[in-house]
């Protein structure tokens, strides 16, 4: 029997991405809404409970009212904000990061998806922090540089708008108050004492991400070596979805366009012995969103979890 799927908050950038992936899938059903009832708290509560599984693309608040309205105890839930992600009882779906994830996805009954941002972060920080090669106590620098699609069809109607600001030509950094919402599960995941300095950039391009965190080698615990997280990094990432590479640079440069249209990840590392540069490329509405939500939904039906995914 084919599973039962509803994407609340469909209209949005993350939730006409997954449905894209899903509507030409013949091993599910989708639930959907006409654009009167999805705005509809009763017609919501219904799709909520009938369905089997249940994304959430929808703002926090939206997305707390959502878990609330559900009164069963069989729908997974696979919510896209940041609602959920650093709270007991939810797991971050990201299960390329320890068996404990992957082996608990298919059982899982609410799912975190990780944010764009956090997932680039996490995934270079997190088997650094679980080998004892990085102490928890590091005080980190994290840039990150992403397509404009990230910011919701607000920005992306900014930037595709024929009258725009000659400021959108060049990169522009945001959240200078070092207040960004992934900071908390950029802390909590990776289990750092710190959250980092973060450098998020916005650039001309619709949808792309890489995100590096530069290290001293004196950061490092004593006696690793660039050579060690190398090793880390090969050892842990050996997949299809998320892989580590050698030399990822075009002549010296690293486009932050890379994987745009893709759901994999790339982890490379540069740099020298002393100064090393920690780097992690991927598709912000890929393997930053929408991916990553198709990517738990395989878990959750026992599918080939590269089902309707572009690697």
């Amino acid at each position: 029997m084919k599973k039962k799927i509803f994407i609340d908050g469909r209209a949005g950038t993350t939730g006409l991405r997954i449905y894209e992936r899903l509507e030409k899938r013949d091993d599910i059903e989708l639930i959907t809404l006409s654009d009167d009832e999805r705005k509809d708290v009763g017609a919501r509560k219904r799709a909520l409970n009938e369905c089997d599984v249940a994304f959430l693309c929808l703002p926090d608040d939206a997305a707390r009212e959502s878990v609330s309205l559900i009164e069963n105890d069989r729908t997974v839930v696979i919510d896209t904000s940041t609602a959920h992600r650093t709270l007991e009882g939810w797991l971050y779906g990201f299960p390329e990061l320890d068996e404990r994830i992957e082996n608990t996805l298919a059982s899982a009954k609410r799912i975190a998806v990780p944010g764009c941002h956090a997932s680039g972060f996490i995934s270079l920080v997190y088997p650094l922090i679980k080998k004892g090669i990085l102490p928890t106590d590091a005080l980190l620098t994290c840039h990150s540089i992403t397509g404009y699609s990230g910011g919701g069809k607000k920005m992306i109607a900014e930037y595709e708008s024929e009258d725009r600001s000659p400021l959108y030509d060049a990169p522009r950094q945001y959240a200078l108050g070092q207040t960004h919402k992934h900071l908390k599960e950029m802390k909590a995941i990776t289990g750092l004492e710190n959250e980092p300095v973060f450098c998020p950039i916005v650039s001309d391009f619709y949808s792309g991400m890489t995100v590096t965190v530069p290290l001293f080698k004196s950061q490092l615990n004593s006696g690793f070596t660039v050579e060690d997280i190398k090793a880390a990094y090969s050892e842990s990432y050996t997949g299809e979805i998320v892989k580590y590479v050698e030399n990822a640079d075009e002549s010296g440069l690293v486009s932050g366009a890379k994987c745009s249209g893709l759901d994999s990840m790339k982890i490379s590392v540069a740099g020298n012995e002393d100064r090393i540069l920690l780097i992690a490329m991927y598709d912000n509405l890929g393997k930053g969103a929408s991916g990553a939500a198709v990517e738990c939904l395989n878990f959750v039906l026992g599918t080939d979890k590269k089902t309707g995914l572009e690697i």
